[in-house]
């Protein structure tokens, strides 16, 4: 146990079940906001930070593009975990009475077609888990909370109903953080990705001449995200994850090309793709 990995949540939140997962012989440690998280591997506190990063049925987790373009770490690895959401009471409780439920926002989202299905009002807190330690403090047999089948026994209540999400298969994607860059020696038998911010020149069709060159150069990009750049409404930022290597001469041509039209350019991570991308493939 030489490592600490920091998470957002508590005790059988999804972001300390994927840390397990992730680092079974390592020190667990948790935090009360993503913020601190991040903090917490900048400042040396913690070797890894493992953070949620958006989920294939409630979309990106909107906190984290915001905090990214400030941190001072790297991206060096993704996991995707399958998020089995359980609905959760006091133990006695009557399900024609339970009239709210409460979890964190994303988990809310994604089971709001059950909810509406029980009739009961959604009620938005911090964290799953903390969700169900905080019902356990309480008497009250009306209220339900979302979280994981762990945090059922973590705090010593009674599951009412088992896969409540409202769609099979769903996933969330985590990133781990680190202080340290930690490129893997490109291989020619592996796939990557190369996560990137940037910010455009104000010059016409700026956007549409700095992805020109990932075109022209053979360069899939999964996904793009735009947001106001800091301090300002008037300059946007975009966070780009595309297949490559830096590395891979296709790859920087394409990034050479990109820096002529932009102000700023950060890459923030190149590490190996997950496998579960494949499995994503095979199903569309």
């Amino acid at each position: 146990m030489d490592k600490t990995v920091v998470y957002q949540g508590v005790e059988g939140a999804y972001s300390h079940l994927a840390s397990s997962n992730l680092f079974p012989n390592s020190k667990l440690v948790a935090s009360d906001s993503f913020l601190e998280s991040m903090q917490m591997v900048e400042q040396g506190k913690a070797d890894f930070g493992v953070i949620p990063i958006e989920n294939s049925s409630a979309g990106r987790v909107e906190e984290i593009y915001r905090l990214v373009p400030k941190m001072q770490l790297n991206i060096i690895d993704e996991y995707f975990h399958p998020i089995r959401h359980a609905l959760l009471a006091k133990k006695g409780y009557k399900l024609e009475d339970l009239k709210t439920v409460s979890s964190h926002p994303q988990a809310l989202a994604q089971c709001m077609n059950n909810i509406k299905e029980l009739n009961l009002e959604a009620i938005s807190e911090f964290d799953t888990a903390g969700s169900a330690m905080k019902l356990e403090k309480s008497d009250d047999k009306t209220h339900a909370v979302i979280a994981s089948t762990m945090a059922a026994q973590i705090y010593n209540l009674e599951i009412v109903k088992e896969n409540f999400s409202d769609y099979l298969g769903n996933v969330t994607r985590f990133i781990i953080l680190s202080k340290e860059e930690k490129i893997p020696a490109f291989q020619e038998d592996k796939s990557y990705i190369t996560s990137l911010i940037f910010s455009v020149r104000n010059i016409p069709a700026a956007l549409y001449k700095a992805l020109g060159g990932f075109a022209t150069n053979g360069i899939d990009l999964i996904k793009i995200e735009s947001y106001s750049g800091i301090g300002s409404m008037y300059s946007t930022q975009f966070h780009v994850d595309l297949y490559g290597h830096t590395d891979e001469l296709r790859l920087q041509l394409a990034l050479d090309e990109l820096r002529f039209f932009v102000e700023e350019l950060k890459i923030i991570g190149v590490y190996e793709r997950h496998e579960y991308r494949d499995k994503m493939c095979e199903l569309s």
